[in-house]
């Protein structure tokens, strides 16, 4: 009887540790893709399905026990009750062990949804980081392009000049040549034609 209260115990503790993980999971389960909680929460509703109809297993056999353990003593004799009191005990056993083992089973379920959980919350802050970077060396190719278009212009505008004012060199340069001419053709002039 001693061992059956254990057992009713240790499993009363486990159920309350697993509904707390489930109330955990389903509070993580707001801030992640609606294609991922769909999925998480469909299993969610089946552990706490599987995990109500555990404990009702349970509390049945631990009632069904509590009022049938007393049969009537003159019918069957001290040595089949005691028989069949055992037999109950087993039984029970079996179907805590077999209730904690689901419950074990249902425990790694759950925390392996809650690795995949944090493995895609590190892969979406990976992605995020790696988004960051990115936009990063974008903003600093749209500076270099800026002012690679400023320097652009820059020259485009030095060029013009410095064309503006070969033009009026070469003017010069011509104006002069045309004037020596002039002053050379008058001197050739005025010293042989003119006595």
């Amino acid at each position: 009887m001693e061992e059956k209260k254990r057992l009713v115990r240790t499993f009363d503790e486990r159920h309350g540790e697993a509904v707390e993980v489930l109330q955990g999971m389903e509070q993580e389960l707001v801030g992640v893709p609606s294609s991922y909680r769909n999925t998480m929460s469909t299993k969610l509703r089946l552990y706490r399905r599987d995990l109500g109809k555990l404990q009702r297993e349970v509390k049945s056999s631990d009632l069904s026990s509590t009022s049938s353990t007393r049969p009537a003593e003159g019918a069957y004799g001290i040595y089949s009750s005691q028989n069949e009191h055992s037999t109950q005990l087993q039984s029970q056993r079996v179907l805590l062990l077999q209730g904690h083992e689901h419950l074990n089973n249902a425990s790694q379920s759950i925390e392996r949804s809650q690795r995949i959980a944090a493995e895609t919350d590190q892969i979406g802050v990976d992605i995020i980081e790696e988004l960051g970077e990115q936009r990063e060396q974008l903003d600093r190719t749209r500076d270099r392009l800026v002012n690679t278009g400023e320097n652009l212009s820059r020259s485009r505008k030095i060029l013009r000049a410095m064309s503006r004012r070969l033009m009026t060199n070469k003017l010069l340069l011509s104006v002069i040549i045309l004037m020596e001419l002039v002053i050379l053709g008058a001197v050739v002039y005025l010293k042989f034609f003119r006595k």
